[in-house]
């Protein structure tokens, strides 16, 4: 059957009841126009409506990439970052959206960079930017953005993501770890809630397919630590010092 038939269906019953899912129409248009099946290998399923496996990796099913990219709320010549890039579908319909020059992509696997950038290219988006980093990191040298969505759960946004978004800016993530929830975060604190999602968990260097285990936690311990570091400093750690100072100057004055 022609993809472009496919595609039409696949929007039209995300649009339609009992789903619901797709009530912006300008995401419609862009679901409509993006070929699915330059991203996945078999295509006569591209265009269905669940996940697939790739190199190591879930790929999205329509239906949350539509509410990903809604929560999301694009607009023209937004800059957006989009971490965990996959096999650049979600990149695509965002393109198609602020242009594709506007936006921006990381993974922590170099072969899905390497698939992205393959299949980007062959559904005509080779102006999105695809590039190997840990997605915790952002992206700074291009920041900041108008918009990031992080396609991994997290307990909390990863601190280096919120410092990149401008001051209209916007985060989306999956908040939770085994029962999770959409959450959207502005640059001011803001945070607006949606339905129930289900992603796999951020990864940290050495949790990319073929590496050896590592704690998921470490980022956020390492930044909760950082926070209580910095949390001590002022008076509080002067007070510290001059009690400490003044100690040892009274134990040389007893030993005189």
């Amino acid at each position: 059957m022609d993809p472009a038939v496919l595609r039409e269906d696949m929007v039209d019953g995300l649009e339609s009841p009992p789903r619901d899912i797709l009530a912006d129409e300008d995401l419609a248009v862009a679901m409509r126009d993006v070929p699915r099946h330059a991203f996945l290998d078999d295509e006569r399923t591209a265009y269905a409506d669940r996940d697939h496996e790739a190199l190591g990796t879930r790929v999205l099913a329509p239906r949350t990439v539509a509410r990903l990219l809604q929560a999301l709320a694009l607009e023209d010549d937004h800059s957006v970052l989009i971490v965990g890039v996959g096999v650049g579908y979600t990149a695509a319909v965002a393109a198609e959206l602020v242009g594709e020059t506007n936006v921006h992509a990381v993974d922590i696997s170099r072969p899905l960079v390497v698939e992205a950038r393959e299949n980007l290219a062959e559904a005509d988006y080779d102006g999105v930017l695809v590039d190997r980093r840990d997605g915790a990191d952002g992206l700074p040298e291009y920041a900041p953005f108008d918009r990031i969505l992080l396609e991994a759960a997290a307990v909390d946004p990863p601190r280096a993501l919120l410092e990149q978004l401008t001051d209209g800016g916007r985060l989306v993530f999956p908040r939770g770890t085994h029962q999770q929830r959409l959450e959207a975060v502005s640059a001011d604190g803001e945070t607006d809630h949606f339905d129930a999602v289900s992603l796999e968990p951020l990864l940290i260097e050495g949790e990319q397919s073929g590496a050896v285990e590592r704690n998921r936690t470490a980022r956020e311990d390492r930044e909760r630590a950082q926070r209580r570091a910095e949390s001590r400093r002022g008076w509080e750690q002067d007070w510290i010092e001059w009690d400490d100072a003044t100690d040892r100057q009274s134990r040389r004055s007893r030993s005189r």
